[in-house]
C-alpha cells in the first residue's frame, strides 16, 4: 500500500465506489482518507457514477472501486457483473482507477491502473477484508503528505464514560 500511496500522491480528490453493502465500505475509505491524510475524498454508490460525478473524473481524481464477488451468491454476482461494465467504460474514459478484487481474479485487473486483492469471502463477509486495505491506503498516503498519522488535526474523539 505503501507503494501505492506514493503513486497517487499529487491526487486532489478520489471518488470511492461500491455497490450494496460495499458501498457503505467506499464511504468508510473516502472519510479515512480525508481524516487521516486531509485529501478530499467523496463515496457513491457505483451506480451513481454516471449521474454526476463522472465529470470530475482526470488525472488528478482518480476512483477506487470495490470489485469484489462471492461467486455463490447470485445478488454478488449481479454486483459484479455491473462493475466489471463500469471498469470497461472508465478503462475507455481513461480513467485512473485502483480496484479492490478478489485474489485470483483475472478480469478486474485487466481493467484498472492498480489493483489490490482481498481475499475470497462471503458477501457479508467481504466488507471486513475491504475496509482493511483502505484504512492503509490512508495510513500511508498520510505519512506521503507529512501528515502525523497519531495526531490529526481538528479530529477528536467522542468518549462515553
Amino acid at each position: 500500500m505503501s507503494a501505492l500511496a506514493a503513486k497517487y500522491k499529487t491526487a486532489a480528490s478520489f471518488l470511492f465506489l461500491g455497490r450494496g453493502v460495499h458501498y457503505a465500505i467506499a464511504r468508510e475509505g473516502a472519510l479515512k482518507l480525508k481524516e487521516a491524510s486531509y485529501v478530499h475524498a467523496e463515496g457513491y454508490p457505483t451506480g451513481e457514477l454516471k449521474h454526476g460525478p463522472n465529470a470530475l473524473l482526470s488525472d488528478s481524481v482518480p476512483l477506487v472501486v470495490i470489485a469484489t464477488v462471492d461467486p455463490a451468491n447470485a445478488d454478488s454476482l449481479v454486483r459484479y457483473e455491473k462493475s466489471l461494465q463500469l471498469l470497461e467504460d472508465m478503462k475507455k474514459q481513461g480513467a485512473k482507477v485502483i480496484a479492490l478484487a478478489n485474489s485470483g481474479d483475472a478480469q478486474v485487473p485487466a481493467l484498472v491502473s492498480d489493483c489490490v486483492f482481498v481475499e475470497p469471502a462471503s458477501e457479508h463477509l467481504l466488507p471486513i477484508s475491504e475496509v482493511v486495505p483502505l484504512q492503509l491506503f490512508s495510513y500511508f498516503m498520510a505519512i506521503e503528505h507529512g501528515v502525523n498519522v497519531d495526531r490529526p488535526r481538528n479530529l477528536s474523539k467522542a468518549v462515553v464514560e
